[in-house]
């Protein structure tokens, strides 16, 4: 090979990749928040799991973009490694597509197949079709890419030293290994199979070797995820690990499979023969169906390794524990005025939850320095946003019940009050990040501005507890006292930041601590204002 055929085929491969990579975001752009609306949706129906997989995969075109998406729900607690583990079984069969269509040799087409998705690209102004037309694009790279492989690697067939090198893919072994670190290379297992497939239609590789190749892709192809699960939690951790350990298994299986019957290759060739581009595509999807049907069933066991793998922390046990529902689970099955009593317990427990993380997040905000404490509020705020989710599509399925009308009403400001403990979280992850800042910037506020803040946060938890007393108790009588607090807030909020503006005329408070400050009384306002909301959401009743 000449030092233009080798260019020339690193050329092709990286084509390739960017028309791969150009398809995967416009069809993900064409789809918007679509696919993450469907995985938002995935239930404990294992079967069901794994054709949302199927689905979004060939969609994307992207196995490793869909696992991406799975490790990011499970790590936000959207998603648990149950329903995840479908997924990406799901995943592994969809991104099987990628090798079927470069099996038809549209090379020849490629040229006016990347015409069209460059008019459409450049000269349609409709987003959406926009997003086609670079997919219409993508698609012809890919093509383009694989016709400079085919013609750059022809003259390999006749160097001694490159067939000597593909000999020793000849070993089982050796060609599993080998196809895990290309494709670990290339961080796809689409690319690298289509690659293999250029390969072996240019007599350079055989079937038999591409049939280990092609297994050994698949574990190379869990690296992205892997990689990308080092920055999230240990959920996320596990979620990589159900993909890798799923992959090795398939692997094993396989393995197993075709040494002990070897006819079941034999009867994939005769699928399509004398076309040993479409064979390899045909052993990637037939395996992958294959190990999904068989490890299915044995999906927990996967599951139970990885948790074995990564043990479940004390802090992660009482997060489980408090991540679902306590009181609604089976509501809809109850009575009417027993449901509503579950409801209305299951929004106070949300409740206290929020309002004492807003507390330890004051705390926090005093003290910086309590990792453990910055750890607790960032699990509390992730089961605020869990609840806030379950407890208001639990509420909309009573709204379905034969209720009187005086429970539809309690219904709906169920679900505006489950908004504001919601926002009352947000507002204490927000506190907790002013306290980051103000240790990693080291930014300063005086002794007297800090006496202030803790004024403020107090008179906010009262308004709060008065509050959620008025709701929960229905004891509007306390509804007064909960009015003249939160006053008293908005005028400290009025008085500090008064005080504050003439401290740093005075240089008592560096800017950024000012800043600091002054985003702190807003946001403490505006919990006290959700107190509020909560204490005369059933007022209109009575």
């Amino acid at each position: 090979m000449t030092i233009w055929e080798a260019l020339s085929m690193l050329g092709g491969v990286g084509l390739f990749l960017y028309g791969m990579t150009i398809m995967s975001t416009g069809l993900k752009s064409a789809a918007g928040d679509r696919l993450r609306t469907i995985l938002e949706k995935v239930t404990g129906n294992k079967v069901m799991a794994v054709l949302i997989g199927i689905l979004i995969t060939m969609l994307i075109q992207s196995s490793s973009a869909t696992d991406m998406m799975v490790i990011g729900f499970v790590n936000s607690g959207l998603m648990n490694l149950t329903q995840a583990i479908g997924v990406i079984m799901g995943a592994n069969i969809g991104t099987t597509i990628t090798a079927q269509i470069t099996a038809f040799n549209l090379t020849a087409f490629a040229p006016l197949i990347l015409f069209m998705g460059a008019v459409v690209a450049l000269f349609i102004k409709k987003p959406v079709v926009k997003h086609i037309g670079s997919v219409i694009l993508g698609f012809g790279m890919l093509f383009v890419g694989i016709g400079m492989i085919k013609t750059a690697i022809g003259s390999l067939s006749d160097d001694p030293n490159f067939i000597g090198l593909l000999a020793a893919l000849d070993h089982p072994a050796a060609a599993v290994l080998f196809g895990i670190a290309f494709t670990a290379l290339l961080q796809s297992s689409s690319s690298s199979i289509v690659i293999f497939q250029a390969f072996a239609v240019e007599g350079l590789l055989n079937y038999h070797q591409c049939v280990y190749l092609v297994i050994g892709a698949a574990i190379g192809s869990v690296t992205p995820n892997l990689l990308a699960s080092l920055t999230t939690d240990r959920n996320g951790k596990r979620t990589a690990l159900l993909n890798l350990y799923f992959n090795l298994l398939r692997a094993a299986l396989l393995i197993l499979v075709i040494n002990i019957f070897p006819g079941a290759l034999t009867a994939i060739q005769n699928l399509s023969p004398g076309d040993v581009g479409r064979q390899i595509a045909n052993t990637h999807t037939i395996f992958a169906l294959f190990a999904v049907a068989v490890l299915l069933p044995f999906s927990d066991f996967i599951v139970a390794l990885a948790q074995k793998t990564l043990p479940l922390e004390e802090s992660e046990k009482r997060a489980l524990e408090s991540r679902k529902l306590m009181y609604l689970n089976n509501a809809e099955l109850n009575a009417p005025v027993i449901a509503m009593r579950q409801a209305k317990l299951e929004v106070v427990r949300m409740g206290v939850l929020a309002r004492d993380n807003l507390a330890d997040a004051l705390k926090f905000f005093f003290d910086p320095t309590n990792e453990e404490l910055h750890k607790k509020i960032v699990d509390t705020e992730e089961t605020i946003d869990y609840l806030n989710h379950a407890i208001e599509d639990k509420l909309v399925q009573l709204r379905s019940m034969q209720l009187p009308e005086r429970d539809f009403f309690y219904l709906s400001k169920f679900i505006l009050v489950v908004s504001n403990f919601e926002r009352i979280g947000d507002h204490a992850e927000n506190i907790m990040e002013f306290a980051d800042r103000m240790r990693d910037q080291k930014a300063v506020i005086s002794e007297v501005a800090m006496g202030e803040l803790r004024t403020m946060g107090d008179a906010v938890l009262e308004t709060i507890d008065v509050s959620m007393k008025v709701f929960n108790e229905e004891r509007f009588e306390l509804l007064p006292d909960a009015e003249d607090l939160e006053q008293r807030v908005d005028d400290m909020q009025a008085e500090y930041i008064q005080n504050h503006v003439e401290r740093l005329m005075g240089d008592t408070c560096d800017p950024l601590g000012g800043v600091i400050f002054t985003d702190m009384c807003t946001d403490l306002e505006r919990c006290s204002d959700q107190g509020i909301n909560i204490a005369t959401a059933l007022i209109e009743r009575k």
